[in-house]
């Protein structure tokens, strides 16, 4: 059966594992849990257990010889049952405390704080028998299938080998009291649970790192999926297109409406039009209000024409007023001293008409 994964060739995009995450399909070994789990909580009920031991210890005691021998009313009762509860959450308080660190530890450390619904939601399409038989026979059933195999062996491999190992130490035990037998016992079972659950850490490191290589698989798109949220994220290109197209054409509009407020326009002859204003005290230098280039540069000279701006051709400073200053822009200082000769010579221009008229 062909597996719809092979057909998806594209690593996820980040708004991809973006949407997985919020669905909730996230890379995630629960074998890490129960290695996690295991661990934190055989050292709490370790460092734990005879406190907890003698707390528990006391709540029987009670129980079935002081709480007996009383008249049982419904305050009494109350009273009983809110001591045991007390007693009995002090004595596993620790322990639960312990395991639920644990789990939400292992949890964060995989996928981070993920909060998602979604997953919990059904799925019809898990109805289907074909696919059913599908996932039976998939990859991901046989690693199941194999992890828990592999936690039978460790543990029933585990139990043989510190069994043997601990075999002489057996005999002394009917030399002992009942109290030192029961602590050796739990010290002995410890180091078993310490055994075992570094096994299980070993189990989950390799779980996790197929979780980790079956979720880029699911996760994998085609190169039509991908072409599809580029256009999703970054806009078709013809609609791209026609916006930058619109907003040059809004710009020369609001640039031609400035070219009658200029002082002069500096061409070359016509290929290149810049068109330069001055306002003392207002700016430090001669500002670029319009400027453009073949159709775009006959334009701004013809408006110009029309409303008296004066003209002057001179070719490199036109040429470098256009590649090397924007549109609102000021001149550098580097092209003051030629820009303030076009400017002198501009105003000695309309000084001589106004002495003439």
């Amino acid at each position: 059966m062909a597996d719809d994964r092979d057909q998806k060739t594209e690593r996820a995009t980040p708004r991809r594992r973006e949407d997985a995450r919020k669905k909730g399909q996230v890379a995630r070994s629960q074998e890490l849990n129960t290695a996690l789990i295991l661990l934190l909580g055989a050292v709490v009920l370790y460092a734990t257990g005879p406190a907890a031991s003698s707390c528990l210890r006391d709540v029987f005691s009670r129980c079935f010889t002081t709480f007996i021998r009383q008249q049982v009313t419904a305050p009494e009762a109350a009273r009983m049952l809110g001591s045991i509860g007390t007693s009995t959450m002090a004595a596993m308080g620790p322990l639960l405390a312990g395991v639920f660190i644990a789990a939400a530890f292992a949890s964060y450390c995989q996928v981070g704080f993920v909060v998602s619904g979604e997953a919990l939601g059904p799925k019809f399409e898990r109805l289907d028998p074909v696919k059913g038989l599908g996932r039976l026979f998939s990859m991901k059933s046989v690693v199941k299938l194999g992890t828990a195999l592999a936690k039978v062996a460790v543990v029933a491999g585990a139990g043989y080998l510190y069994v043997r190992y601990r075999k002489d130490d057996f005999a002394p035990l009917l030399h002992c009291s009942v109290p030192a037998i029961y602590e050796l016992m739990c010290r002995w079972c410890f180091e078993l649970v310490l055994v075992i659950a570094f096994a299980f850490l070993l189990i989950a490191a390799a779980d996790y790192a197929f979780q980790r290589y079956d979720f880029e698989r699911d996760i994998r798109m085609s190169k039509e999926e991908l072409r599809e949220e580029m256009k999703r994220s970054e806009g078709d290109p013809l609609v791209k297109s026609r916006v930058r197209r619109i907003q040059r054409e809004m710009a020369n509009r609001r640039m031609m409406t400035d070219v009658p407020k200029a002082d002069v326009v500096v061409r070359n002859p016509t290929h290149y039009a810049v068109a330069l204003r001055y306002q003392p005290g207002r700016k430090m230098a001669p500002v670029v209000v319009a400027k453009g280039m073949n159709l775009v540069a006959q334009r701004i000279l013809e408006i110009a024409r029309e409303h008296d701006v004066p003209e002057v051709e001179n070719k490199p400073l036109a040429q470098t007023l256009y590649k090397t200053v924007e549109i609102g822009g000021e001149i550098p200082p580097a092209l003051y001293r030629a820009v303030a000769e076009v400017l002198a010579y501009v105003y000695r221009l309309k000084a001589g008409k106004t002495a003439r008229s």
